[in-house]
């Protein structure tokens, strides 16, 4: 399998894309997701998904490795295939579309061409446990990453307390109140300890 193409992008298209790697041009499929990010770029890398089918041997392509993944859920799911996948995520960007789903927003995803009450019925029962679970995982990341969380917890690094039990109490004080300035947040993360 082909899990990423790093490369000049030669010919672009808001459906598909040509990757030039040490001289082979892949011809790669892509969602408008990923087009309105390489639109101006002249070389990058994109995750990669091969399918192969009796007719054809067709490489899918994504910007970022959360679309990547929201696509190969889709096709695991009955009744749809890469091609209603890649509409879908050229509908929706990776992260409304997984919202979503773990919502069961049937009506939502009903309004993506070619799929109906029936298909978005399904999607959601397959996909949104799924769907809630990746979508806690990014939210929590998002959080870790994000500067008020680094700055509050090398301040309480700073006065001694253990790592992990600063970020629980950092990650806990944020979701109770988020928007907290940082002399806030780190005050009561410390009344959480």
């Amino acid at each position: 399998m082909i899990a990423f193409l790093k490369g000049d992008f030669v010919q672009k298209n808001p459906a598909s894309v040509v990757v030039d790697v040490n001289g082979i041009g892949y011809d790669v499929q892509i969602s408008l997701n990923t087009y309105s990010k390489i639109q101006h770029l002249e070389k990058g890398q994109l995750y990669t998904s091969l399918l192969i089918r009796e007719d054809a041997h067709i490489l899918y392509g994504f910007f970022d490795m959360a679309e990547k993944e929201i696509f190969l859920q889709l096709i695991n799911v009955s009744g749809i295939g890469a091609s209603t996948a890649r509409m879908m995520l050229s509908y929706m960007k990776p992260d409304e579309l997984a919202k979503a789903i773990a919502k069961g927003d049937v009506l939502t995803l009903e309004r993506i061409k070619g799929i109906g009450k029936k298909t978005a019925e399904r999607i959601v029962v397959e996909l949104k446990d799924k769907m809630a679970k990746q979508t806690l995982e990014t939210n929590i990341s998002t959080m870790k990453h994000n500067t008020l969380h680094s700055d509050a917890l090398n301040a309480l690094l700073a006065l001694g307390i253990n790592r992990q039990a600063a970020d629980q109490a950092i990650q806990k004080t944020l979701v109770q109140e988020p928007g907290l300035p940082l002399e806030e947040l780190i005050k009561k993360a410390l009344r959480t300890l």
